[in-house]
């Protein structure tokens, strides 16, 4: 005659385990949830610099006022950064803590060299130019849109340089890398915005938008 206990449990199986989850974590959630409201953001700057192209009564026109040789350099070092933190990334997934370190810093310094270089073209802008954010409607939208670029540069320079302090103290390891991802994946979206920036800005205004 069968226990109780077989009884019970004839009759009512053990669950099966429950499988691990494989889908982004709340903190990757949260950092995707932000890069889409970057991505309206920022639709909706190129979307009014587009609008207001070539509505200018009087220059500097993107044509006249926009060089493209300092500009080339600053895009080479923005998108070399974006494969830089890629290796960067994985390094530090092998373990190799000095090769994230040096790598990380690298892609830090690629930054900074894109600032320094939209501050020289700003220079050149105003005083050589003369265009101004009030100016006209190409300076205001230019400055809007630029400027806030420039903005999301700096702030993914200042967290990466956060990172690579911690990193630096052995803080940051393959074990708890997902700050590491997060700040990669900003970091990755602000490059691809300066190519739809560049595109529209640089190569369409050239072309003598």
């Amino acid at each position: 005659m069968n226990s109780p206990a077989t009884t019970a449990q004839t009759a009512f199986p053990s669950p099966p385990p429950i499988a691990p989850e494989h889908g982004p974590s709340a903190a990757q959630w949260g950092m995707i949830s932000f890069l889409l409201s970057e991505v309206a953001f920022f639709s909706t700057l190129i979307v009014t610099y587009v609008a207001f192209i070539g509505a200018d009564s009087s220059g500097p026109t993107p044509a006249e006022a926009l060089s493209l040789p300092v500009v080339i350099g600053t895009t080479i070092c923005l998108l070399s950064s974006s494969y830089v933190i890629h290796l960067a990334e994985g390094a530090l997934a092998r373990g190799d803590q000095s090769g994230f370190c040096r790598l990380w810093g690298a892609t830090v310094a690629l930054g900074v060299a894109f600032l320094a270089g939209t501050a020289f073209e700003w220079h050149d802008l105003i005083v050589d130019k003369g265009l101004t954010i009030s100016r006209n409607l190409f300076g205001t939208t230019y400055y809007t849109l630029v400027g806030f670029h420039g903005l999301h540069v700096a702030c993914g320079a200042v967290a990466m340089s956060i990172v690579l302090g911690l990193a630096l103290r052995r803080q940051v390891t393959e074990k708890n890398r997902t700050g590491v991802q997060l700040v990669a994946w900003y970091w990755h979206f602000v490059d691809a915005v300066w190519v739809v920036v560049f595109l529209v800005v640089y190569v369409a205004g050239k072309g003598g938008a």
